[in-house]
């Protein structure tokens, strides 16, 4: 399990970023009704990518905070946790409570929709960060449009994504990762800003271009996790 060094959130902050810069994060997620919906398989796919050299993991989703706290006991990396707590609206790591448990799940960064949308329990994005930082751990936003990614970079987002880019009403979604999204947020919360590419990420050329363009980290899910999509891919090219 990660242990963080620093007793300071500044410092913990550095640690975190000092491990993934300019690295490849795997987010090992299985929704309901999917043939890896069960958090031993999850558990031991994330080793899998640990061994592989992925400095963090991203998990949870909707197997939840069980998901989370195996992963991390399991891992000696960071672990990036979040809950999906229904499918519409704001429905990643939605609330204050929702923080609070991935924290003691054992996740050391939070990730949090980041979105211009009402939040379940009335909070905003600013109370989020700090019920994070209150528990000693750190926040990631997962953000839609550039403009989203600077408001959670002015609220004290530790970490900025464009996780959620196409998947909103106010972005198009885009065939493969939005590097617009991510260039024009770039551009707009400085080089001070800590920023990962997410979303699409379906090739080892696209995550190196997300670094071109601006990405301090990228993280990449389906396209390494998942056996069933992968499979398709493989199968479609004989067709």
């Amino acid at each position: 399990m990660f242990q963080f060094t620093a007793t300071d959130i500044a410092g913990r902050r550095q640690e975190i970023i000092d491990l993934v810069r300019g690295n490849l994060i795997v987010s090992v997620q299985a929704p309901d009704g999917h043939a890896m919906r069960d958090t031993h398989t999850l558990t031991h796919v994330a080793r899998a990518c640990v061994d592989g050299g992925t400095p963090a993991i991203r998990c949870g989703g909707y197997g939840g905070t069980p998901d989370i706290a195996s992963i991390a006991k399991a891992v000696d990396v960071p672990v990036f946790g979040l809950t999906k707590e229904g499918d519409t609206g704001v429905y990643i790591t939605p609330t204050r409570e929702s923080v609070r448990a991935v924290a003691k799940a054992g996740a050391a960064v939070v990730c949090a929709d980041a979105t211009f949308r009402d939040r379940p329990d009335g909070s905003t994005f600013a109370e989020l960060v700090a019920v994070a930082h209150e528990q000693g751990v750190l926040m990631m936003a997962d953000c839609a449009t550039p403009e989203e990614m600077a408001a959670a970079h002015r609220d004290g987002a530790d970490i900025i994504s464009t996780t959620l880019a196409g998947y909103t009403e106010h972005r198009e979604k885009t065939e493969g990762p939005d590097f617009e999204c991510l260039a024009m947020g770039r551009s707009l919360v400085g080089p001070e800003a800590f920023v990962i590419g997410e979303g699409r990420f379906h090739t080892p050329e696209l995550v190196a271009e997300g670094v071109a363009r601006g990405a301090d980290a990228v993280i990449a899910g389906t396209a390494i996790t998942d056996p069933g999509w992968i499979t398709a891919r493989f199968a479609a090219a004989l067709r």
